[in-house]
């Protein structure tokens, strides 16, 4: 699951998320990994767009904060990517800044969070791409190992740790 921060522009009149440039950049991101708009659910904390395009305010937020929580419980992600410092304040409150906490991966229960620039801060200060890039390598390390087969299981007659018996073939036994 991705969660931004709110519609922009181009987010608004589409009604879909990140369709803009953010939304292309994100798009790479996410190939870049192995994966498609089609295998993650995108959402954004606000549901309409702040006028002027604004900072969302906290009541806005809190707002909105319904559906949210709705969503985290239909989707059931067992990864949340959290784009933007507006979006880590909402789901990962008192972590300190997007630039001290970007890429890191914090468990709560079943669900791993991760925080990172939002696409559109990188597409404003292009040093930003690089840790993006990164940041999204190491989510595609996790994912791996949670998506990894799990190792086969052990035969049902041994035990742990010792080494497997060979079976012996039963013999026919006559009955008459």
């Amino acid at each position: 699951m991705i969660v931004g921060e709110a519609p922009g522009f181009n987010e608004d009149r589409q009604g879909e998320p990140f369709v803009g440039a953010a939304g292309k950049l994100l798009d790479t991101l996410l190939v870049r990994i192995g994966l498609s708009r089609a295998d993650v659910y995108i959402t954004n904390v606000l549901k309409c767009r702040p006028p002027m395009n604004r900072d969302p305010m906290p009541n806005e937020a809190e707002a909105c904060s319904p559906y949210l929580a709705r969503q985290l419980a239909l989707v059931q992600p067992k990864v949340v990517l959290i784009l933007g410092r507006h979006a880590m304040e909402r789901l990962m409150p008192g972590q300190g800044s997007i630039s001290r906490v970007h890429g890191s991966l914090v468990k709560r229960g079943d669900v791993a969070y991760v925080p990172l620039y939002h696409p559109a801060a990188a597409l404003h200060n292009g040093a930003l791409v690089a840790d993006l890039e990164r940041d999204f390598d190491r989510v595609k390390v996790y994912l791996d190992k949670l998506l990894a087969p799990p190792p086969p299981l052990a035969s049902r007659d041994s035990v742990a740790g010792a080494p497997e018996v060979p079976r012996q073939e039963s013999e026919q036994l006559r009955l008459l």
